[in-house]
C-alpha cells in the first residue's frame, strides 16, 4: 500500500456525493466511501487509512485492507486518484 492524491477538481459533499467537474460524472460513497476519501484529502497514507476503517467500524485489519483495495481500484478506473 502507498500514498495517493486525489484530482483536485473533485467535490465532496458531507452527504457522500463525489462529483467530478470536468467530465460531469457523479458518485455516490458509503460511509466507508466517506472515511478513505476524507482521509486521502487528508494525508493520503493508506495505512492510516486503514487504520481509521478498522477502529471507526470496528472489522478486521484484512477486511479493512481489502475494502481500501477494492475502492482505490474503482477511483483508478474512473481516473478519480493516483499513486504518488
Amino acid at each position: 500500500m502507498g500514498n495517493y492524491k486525489l484530482l483536485n477538481d473533485l467535490a465532496i459533499s458531507e452527504n457522500g456525493f463525489l462529483f467530478q467537474p470536468v467530465t460531469g460524472e457523479s458518485f455516490t460513497l458509503n460511509s466507508v466511501g466517506i472515511t478513505i476519501m476524507e482521509g486521502l484529502k487528508a494525508h493520503g497514507d493508506s495505512l492510516q487509512i486503514i487504520e481509521q476503517i478498522v477502529e471507526e467500524y470496528d472489522v478486521e485489519q484484512s477486511a479493512a485492507e481489502r475494502d481500501f483495495s477494492e475502492f482505490i481500484n474503482q477511483l483508478k478506473n474512473h481516473n478519480l486518484v493516483r499513486e504518488q
